[in-house]
């Protein structure tokens, strides 16, 4: 089978034989062909439905629907038989061959036995004591589990290449995204100049996107349901030849669809909005993996902000 760089197999057409690649053999080639899908690089097409069909299934880690087609098509609110053309779409002779995939060892949920046990031993408990406390704590545990074994390193460092070579970088997201792009602009600047947050409280965000040039990132972050301006910004930096590293939660993702890079973030809690904390998580481990492509200038970086808060008293010890 041909191989991209990253590793993925390619998903087209052979024109002198005629002949297709194989499906996707594991669920990390189902994610890198979803990327190619909805960046519009791939052999074939999905409409939006069935793009977010296999979104969906591919957060599924360890979910007893998969057993079943009809179960599954419950849980993904269609009939049967998109599920059955989706399979065969991906170039599986049918379902039983695309849930053969789906039933790896690899997709069980790490942290699935936890929650159970949580909510099991739990069970009556009032939400307001340690019922909803440990509750919480397991699910984001559970996420955590997702995103480290769901992990494309490839795509990683595809962003952290990206982020360290690029000339200026821009943040951008807005209400609870606001402090992530806070957190990751901060993270940033402490080992490199010229990171700042797109905003529309500081210069705008249609003159901070005029200002970057192609050699320039930015980095979009936003999950479902998706702001409409950070997606459109997205695009439109995108159109502008700026380079979009979309820190969001899905390959059908708006913001994966015009990025260079995506880092996937799982965040499905019972948090009374979208959960954050497996994106701050990604977020550190962004400034991590930036500060190790140049261990020696970052740690020149850290000594001169750690020399300029000594000489400024900002910190007491």
């Amino acid at each position: 089978m041909t191989r991209t760089r990253t590793g993925q197999s390619l998903q087209a057409t052979d024109a002198a034989s005629g002949a297709k690649a194989a499906p996707p053999r594991d669920v990390q080639e189902l994610r890198d062909l979803m990327l190619r899908i909805a960046r519009g690089e791939a052999h074939l097409s999905l409409g939006p439905k069935a793009q977010k069909a296999l979104a969906d299934i591919l957060d599924l880690r360890g979910d007893p629907a998969l057993l079943s087609i009809t179960a599954l098509a419950e849980k993904l609110s269609v009939n049967p038989s998109t599920l059955t053309r989706l399979a065969r779409n991906l170039g599986y002779t049918g379902f039983g061959a695309f849930q053969q995939v789906l039933l790896d060892a690899s997709m069980s949920a790490p942290g699935d036995f936890y929650t159970r046990q949580a909510q099991a031993a739990l069970a009556g408990e009032d939400a307001t004591g340690m019922g909803g406390i440990a509750r919480l704590c397991r699910e984001n545990q559970a996420n955590i589990e997702r995103f480290l074994e769901g992990c494309d390193i490839d795509q990683f460092h595809a962003a952290t290449d990206l982020i360290t070579s690029a000339p200026r970088v821009m943040v951008h997201g807005i209400r609870q995204f606001h402090a992530f792009a806070g957190f990751l602009a901060y993270g940033l600047r402490m080992i490199r100049s010229d990171v700042h947050v797109l905003d529309s409280n500081n210069l705008g965000v249609a003159e901070g996107l005029a200002a970057m040039s192609q050699d320039d990132v930015l980095i979009s972050a936003s999950c479902a349901p998706y702001s409409a301006q950070v997606a459109e910004t997205a695009h439109a930096a995108a159109g502008h030849g700026v380079k979009v590293v979309a820190v969001t939660d899905s390959a059908s993702s708006p913001l994966a669809a015009v990025s260079r890079a995506a880092i996937l973030v799982p965040h499905q809690t019972s948090f009374l909005s979208n959960s954050l904390t497996t994106f701050i998580l990604a977020a550190e481990c962004l400034i991590n993996g930036c500060g190790a492509v140049s261990p020696e200038q970052t740690k020149r970086a850290l000594s001169s902000r750690d020399d300029m808060i000594k000489k400024l008293n900002i910190e007491i010890t």
